[in-house]
């Protein structure tokens, strides 16, 4: 894989393609919709059918693939690379980063389907008879794996390769940078701009879909405690009232909006969950997890591939189908939107982060909940709770908490985690979507990310009017379809990529790293009065200026005279960038850059009374970010040499890639 070269493009702020082309297919499908709502309600209908008759296969095989693949990347070599140069660190707290991933990806799902799936599956199981305890077996693990290591695998999957290729290569945060390794510079005219395009209508109907079933639930929710009528005129109005606060949440940005709310609604969630555990039958339910769970990694490869292909049923789309659908045509979003807040974690962090911690807190969340209404409805006879899932899933959530004290208090707090749920998709939707149609860039104008909001809105308000959640539903299906093609060619695209990264580490440790070129006629004294002086940023601007330009002038000259492009840059006074330009191969880059660090122990710090908040280095950083080792105090005649070393080594990384 080529380095990525610069776009011309990324100097501006729009997108003028992928955002006309992508709001023109937005009007007319919106469009149709609401002028004809039954013809378009019905060609949902035969899309969908369509799907689920001729590429249910395709779905489950997508699927198997994207968790075999995150799997394997996080458990190889390749996890030791990390979303950025080797010496970024991440943004965002473990549980700061946690909490916005959860409220973005399943946030408003678990409230919605928390007690409506598990209760369908055990009353209406897709082979067997209903409201047995082995009914009751097969619901969880149903659930379980519709909500388990495939849905997040999706997610991550797709937010580690964006999150790759922009930090690591300097590329677009957009859908497009995943097809780099495959078309090289190609990512920047007609195949890039219609896969961006591509995935702003996944994005988009993905959305609509989760906030389709928000708004059901709220308005169920509100019927249920305060009689309000439950009819499309008021969730209409809930869309619009949400759909405003989400612009609020625009207005104050991704620290000020998505990240507070995200932490507010994942103690919400904790404190919802720990309650219904203590109040219920709390023994039996951690009895439950721990069977389920190992229920679910047992039967898991099964379940993969189980088609019912020698026992037809309609319970296949209706059910997995629909789900796989709606988590690849949610990639995208959630997936840049995660990509976004993950710089500096590796590969391996960042999959297991991504995977491991939010499945364990979804299945524990589908135990409580789901193992709770079905030990209502078998042991206690509450045949009530089966008969309101049945007529109306969204109402299920509440007749559960029915069945607890406070349950009134219990309601109120699901309301508003659902309303915070809500706000919060619909706001990390629309900066997507910005993102998307912005060269991947989130600093746009204010009015932009207003529109891209009130264009979610308007999405989930027409497919609302024009079908209801059916309507919701069966677009998030045929979104996912030719998105799914884009995500197996970027895996593709992304091993390659990643064979190539792990191929260049390993050039790299072929000569041990330290001051060459006469560094044994060097004053061994002078060389220890170096290790232990901890030099001002001044110290290291001047050593930059007087030393490394003048090192890296003689190289570049040098290499002038040989015929190669060589480019000296002094980016700051304590940065300064030699770059060799190699055409369609791999550019060489070697900085020399201070970087702040913490003093020592005192026992080590010998000379460091000039030094207050702590001490600067001059370290060298390549293409793949700092190598950590210091310059500082090399004469001019090593730090030469150990250009002339680096470069030696990345002429060798070409030769083994040719």
């Amino acid at each position: 894989m080529s380095e990525a070269k610069s776009d011309t493009s990324n100097s501006a702020p729009l997108n003028p393609p992928v955002f006309y082309g992508s709001v023109v297919c937005l009007v007319l499908v919106l469009g149709g919709a609401a002028l004809a709502p039954e013809t378009v309600g019905g060609m949902f209908e035969s899309i969908q059918s369509g799907i689920v008759a001729n590429a249910s296969w395709y779905y489950v095989l997508v699927v198997a693939v994207i968790l075999v693949s995150a799997v394997v990347v996080a458990l190889t070599r390749f996890g030791e690379i990390k979303l950025g140069p080797d010496h970024a660190q991440p943004e965002y707290s473990l549980l700061s980063w946690f909490a916005m991933l959860f409220a973005a990806g399943m946030g408003i799902g678990l409230m919605f389907f928390g007690v409506a799936e598990p209760v369908n599956h055990f009353l209406a199981p897709p082979h067997g008879d209903g409201g047995t305890i082995a009914a009751a077996k097969e619901a969880m693990n149903l659930t379980f794996f519709h909500w388990g290591l495939h849905a997040w695998a999706t997610y991550a999957i797709v937010a580690v390769i964006l999150a790759y290729f922009a930090f690591r290569h300097d590329l677009p945060l957009t859908m497009r940078s995943a097809l780099y390794p495959l078309i090289g510079d190609r990512i920047y005219g007609p195949i890039g701009t219609a896969v961006d395009v591509f995935a702003i209508l996944s994005t988009t109907f993905g959305v609509a879909t989760s906030l389709g079933f928000g708004v059901e639930q709220i308005n169920s929710g509100l019927n249920f405690l305060f009689d309000v009528p439950k009819s499309v005129a008021v969730q209409v109005g809930l869309i619009v009232l949400t759909t405003g606060l989400a612009t609020v949440s625009v207005v104050l940005g991704l620290d000020a909006g998505i990240k507070r709310l995200s932490e507010i609604n994942i103690f919400l969630a904790v404190a919802l969950l720990i309650g219904v555990l203590i109040i219920g039958p709390t023994v039996y339910l951690l009895q439950m997890f721990m069977q389920n769970t190992g229920n679910y990694i047992g039967d898991i490869i099964g379940k993969t591939f189980n088609l019912y292909a020698y026992e037809p049923t309609d319970w296949l789309g209706g059910w997995t189908i629909f789900y796989w659908g709606w988590w690849i045509s949610w990639a995208p979003f959630v997936g840049l939107f995660i990509a976004r807040i993950s710089r500096g974690r590796t590969l391996r962090e960042f999959v297991f982060g991504a995977l491991a911690a939010p499945t364990l807190f979804t299945l524990l969340w589908m135990t409580v909940f789901g193992n709770s209404a079905i030990a209502l409805i078998l042991d206690q006879g509450v045949v009530e709770l089966a008969t309101a899932v049945q007529m109306d899933e969204s109402v299920a959530l509440f007749k559960f908490l029915e069945n607890f004290p406070g349950s009134s208090v219990l309601s109120i707090v699901a309301i508003a985690m659902v309303f915070v749920f809500f706000i919060t998709s619909a706001d990390s939707g629309a900066m997507v979507l910005n993102m998307l149609s912005s060269n991947g860039r989130d600093d746009t104008p204010l009015p932009r990310r207003i529109f891209w909001m009130a264009m979610i809105g308007a999405s989930a308000l027409l497919l609302l009017l024009a079908g209801g959640l059916p309507a919701l539903q069966t677009a998030a299906i045929a979104s996912a379809l030719p998105f799914s093609l884009v995500i197996l060619v970027s895996i593709w695209g992304f091993v390659r990529a990643l064979g190539i990264d792990h191929a260049k580490r390993q050039t790299l440790l072929l000569t041990n790293v330290g001051p060459t070129g006469g560094s044994q006629s060097t004053d061994w004294k002078l060389r220890l009065r170096n290790l232990l002086h901890h030099p001002s940023q001044e110290d290291v601007r001047n050593f930059i200026e007087s030393t490394v330009v003048s090192a890296m002038e003689q190289f570049r000259e040098e290499l002038q005279k040989q015929g190669l492009d060589a480019r000296l840059e002094v980016e700051s006074p304590t940065i300064a960038k030699l770059s060799v330009f190699h055409g369609d191969e791999i550019d060489f880059q070697y900085s020399v850059a201070g970087r702040l660090h913490s003093l020592p122990a005192d026992a080590i710090r010998g000379d460091s009374s000039h030094a207050e908040d702590g001490y600067f280095r001059a370290e060298v950083q390549l293409n793949e970010g700092s190598q950590d080792y210091d310059v500082m105090g090399w004469t001019q005649s090593q730090v030469l040499h150990d250009i002339l070393e680096q470069y030696e080594k990345h002429l060798h990384f070409l030769h083994v890639l040719r």
